[in-house]
């Protein structure tokens, strides 16, 4: 049996849509439940940032993953492929009436990615400041906490919404296949195979 964490939302849904195709069963979560078992899979609901922990410490074999949170907290694992779904940037947002202001003697820049803004601003040699926030990080530019934030933006419209604008762009993300090492050892062929299967569902 495989074990795969799947973080939880549209790219949980997204998922177990091309396992549907793939192997033409229902794969369907029952309410509130985190642990679905079918076929020789068992997957589980697990928060995205989390992840990453339960790939490496071999709780699950395989996961799916933000590239964001892979470049966010560079974990120890087999980067397996691009599923292309769960599309979203990571930008730096300003208050709409603003820019960034590079003349400052030090940026404040409120997230809940750290070293992404870290790794950015250090390429424009900018000091920094990081106000680490893990929620409504939209707020921080509104009430003079921080002068910009660096956050995951799939439509823009909450920072819309909240009279921020996006300023720049760090990255692209999208979700990824992830592999436990050690599993990627011992279950290679099952993990190759359905590495296989879900590469042709994929659309380039």
């Amino acid at each position: 049996m495989i074990t795969i964490a799947l973080p939880k939302g549209r790219i949980a849904d997204d998922t177990l849509e091309i396992f549907r195709k793939i192997f033409g069963s229902e794969f369907l979560f029952e309410d509130r439940k985190l642990i679905l078992e079918e076929k020789n899979f068992r997957f589980l609901m697990v928060r995205n940032q989390d992840i990453p922990t339960y790939v490496i410490e071999g709780a699950a074999d395989v996961g799916v993953v933000g590239l964001d949170v892979l470049e966010e907290h560079r974990p120890d694992v087999v980067r397996l492929l691009d599923l292309r779904i769960g599309k979203c940037r990571v930008c730096v947002g300003v208050k709409n009436d603003e820019e960034l202001d590079y003349t400052q003697p030090e940026l404040k820049i409120a997230t809940k990615m750290p070293n992404i803004a870290r790794n950015y601003f250090a390429q424009k040699a900018t000091a920094l400041k990081i106000i680490k926030l893990y929620g409504s990080i939209e707020l921080a530019p509104l009430v003079g906490l921080s002068d910009a934030i660096v956050d995951v933006v799939e439509t823009g419209s909450t920072m819309k919404q909240n009279g921020l604008k996006v300023a720049e762009t760090i990255m692209q993300s999208s979700a990824h296949l992830i592999a436990n090492k050690s599993s990627f050892i011992v279950k290679k062929d099952e993990i190759l195979e359905l590495y296989h299967k879900i590469k042709k569902e994929i659309k380039p």
